[in-house]
């Protein structure tokens, strides 16, 4: 047969990197299977939000959880979207990946003829790529998850700071930070202040308007 010709043609050193390459592989399939059994199953999002700010009123107490967030003493810098803080790197998935990767190089290079304690240290590093490229995927797909699913009127009676000025009377939106069902996220904001609200300021949620526009006052 082809497969037992294949594996008797190689080094023992080969075989050990196959050893690790084949289950790594069947179980990175199955998980990646049932994560897409997870994705299909999730809620498709929220529809029909109406402007919700009307009828509110005036004076909304500040959130104390708002202020907590946004007070004096923490950072005032806008949230890390593409760095690496919040990776989750040594994850069961990219454990795996990299013995996925780890073990097909290593076979690969084996076979080559390449030196094997070559073959281990590129293998090793290939591996830890993939893992640093497996967590950046996954939090894309979570953000991508989590954007579906929160419901902008949660913010409401939340403090924030504005990132992108927001116009004065609603005639252009603008960007804030805020806090949302336990998570940091910016979202579009405007405002009926008849003045703009300048990047920096701090800014309380008064209701939504459609499905994408948080409606906020200046505090």
């Amino acid at each position: 047969m082809f497969i037992v010709d294949w594996w008797n043609s190689l080094t023992t050193a080969a075989q050990i990197f196959a050893c690790v390459a084949i289950p790594s592989t069947l179980v990175l399939l199955i998980q990646t299977i049932l994560m897409l059994i997870g994705i299909g199953g999730e809620s498709d999002g929220i529809e029909g939000i109406e402007d919700v700010s009307d009828g509110m009123p005036d004076d909304i107490p500040d959130s104390d959880v708002g202020d907590g967030v946004f007070g004096e003493d923490m950072d005032t810098e806008a949230p890390d979207t593409f760095g690496i803080e919040g990776l989750r790197i040594f994850t069961l998935r990219g454990i795996v990946a990299f013995f996925v990767v780890f073990g097909w190089v290593g076979v690969v290079m084996d076979g080559s003829g390449v030196a094997l304690w070559l073959t281990l240290l590129v293998s090793a590093v290939c591996g830890f790529a993939m893992m640093f490229v497996l967590a950046f995927l996954m939090r894309a797909v979570m953000k991508l998850r989590n954007d579906g699913n929160t419901d902008n009127r949660n913010a409401i009676g939340t403090s924030g700071k504005v990132y992108l000025t927001i116009p004065p009377a609603r005639t252009g939106d603008g960007k804030v930070s805020v806090m949302l069902q336990g998570s940091y996220v910016e979202r579009s904001a405007v405002t009926d202040d008849e003045e703009a609200i300048p990047t920096g300021s701090e800014i309380v949620v008064v209701g939504v308007s459609g499905q994408t526009d948080l409606v906020v006052r200046r505090k």
